[in-house]
Formats: structure tokens, C-alpha cells, sequence
């Protein structure tokens, strides 16, 4: 039986809620489009794929990605997929989330990226319980950059010339961070002083 799901959960006028057969025409309407891939590893995903993979999260043990919807329309996905930490063998397994986003476009500026990256992280260690959450983007996409940082991940890597894009060659990348403990306590620190929206 796989764990309970972490949404619905609202955060900021944005609801974050489980996938519906009904989104997966929504999401293939923006998914491909060139302003969406640009800063996409998968540029690309068919109608079928998109289906295949979305249908696939109410049942699955590890996936507990979500539809964001602002005002009834769907303006963005998030994406968060338990993995097994790093390390030698006799590990514990499913320790880890690595998470992602897109927002849709007409979207953008109105908060919606940083309240799927808040609720996926949030989902991540208090709903989950999970250790450790991790993202990556292209070291240029200026908006994710501060997205991730404003969630309460840090740098942790910064990858010279070690992704290749499409349009400008091999760039550098940027992988965030963040331990469940610390998080946790940064949180409540937010909270006791009141800057936590």
C-alpha cells in the first residue's frame, strides 16, 4: 500500500494537489514549449509519455509529484521522487527527494515556483519524514536560482562547464541542497520571528 499522499496542501494562494486524467491535456499544452524547455534536461515528452508517467503517481511508493492550480487553473507541476541516499552498502533506502518544477507560462512572477518548491520540501521532510532533498538547475536560470534559495536549500555544488545545452554549449550547473534536521530548525526560527510567509 503506498504511504499516504502530502497533498492537497495550499501555500500562498497556490493549491498543490494530486494529478487528475483531466490535467494531462493541460500539461502537454505548455510542457514542450520552447520557453518551458529551456531550461528542461528532457526537452521533450509526448502525449503519451506525459500520460504514462503522471497516471502513474497515485500508486506509486515513491513518486508524490503534484498539479499547482491558481484560481481553478492548473499553472504549474511539481516533481518530487524518493531515492535511496548515497553511501556503501547496508544503507537505508528511500532516505532521500530530489525535487523540480515548471510553471506554466502567464504564470511567471506571480509566486507560484517558489510555493511548489516550498511545498515540495515541506512534503518532503514533514510529511515524509525524509533525510535529505536535493535540486538541480543550469547555473543561468537566474529564477530557479533564487527560488531554491529563498526554499531554504543551499549551494552545495557548482558544477563547472558540466551540463550541455541545446542553444549555449556546455554551461554550468548548480545542485541545492538540505539536511531534515537543519531545515526543521531554520523553520522554526522563521516562525518564532514571524518572516515565514
Amino acid at each position: 500500500m503506498p504511504p499516504l499522499r502530502p497533498w492537497p496542501k495550499t501555500i500562498n494562494g497556490v493549491l498543490l494537489r494530486d494529478p487528475q486524467d483531466a490535467d494531462i491535456e493541460v500539461i502537454a499544452s505548455f510542457r514542450n514549449l520552447p520557453e518551458v524547455n529551456r531550461w528542461m534536461i528532457v526537452t521533450h515528452q509526448t502525449l503519451d509519455e506525459l500520460r504514462r508517467s503522471w497516471l502513474a503517481v497515485a500508486s506509486s511508493q515513491t513518486d508524490f509529484s503534484c498539479v499547482a492550480e491558481v484560481d481553478g487553473e492548473l499553472a504549474g507541476v511539481g516533481f518530487l521522487e524518493v531515492e535511496d541516499g548515497a553511501g556503501q552498502p547496508g544503507k537505508p533506502r528511500g532516505t532521500d527527494a530530489c525535487i523540480g518544477y515548471i510553471v506554466r507560462p502567464g504564470y511567471e512572477g506571480r509566486g507560484v515556483g517558489s510555493a511548489v518548491a516550498r511545498g515540495l520540501v515541506e512534503a518532503a521532510f514533514v510529511h515524509l519524514e525524509l533525510r535529505r532533498v536535493t535540486a538541480g538547475c543550469f547555473a543561468d536560470n537566474f529564477a530557479s536560482v533564487r527560488i531554491l534559495e529563498k526554499t531554504g536549500l543551499r549551494r552545495e555544488q557548482h558544477g563547472r562547464g558540466d551540463s550541455w545545452h541545446a542553444e549555449l554549449g556546455w554551461v554550468d550547473g548548480y545542485t541545492y541542497g538540505a539536511l531534515r534536521d537543519e531545515w526543521l530548525a531554520a523553520r522554526a526560527g522563521s516562525l518564532a520571528a514571524g518572516t515565514e510567509s
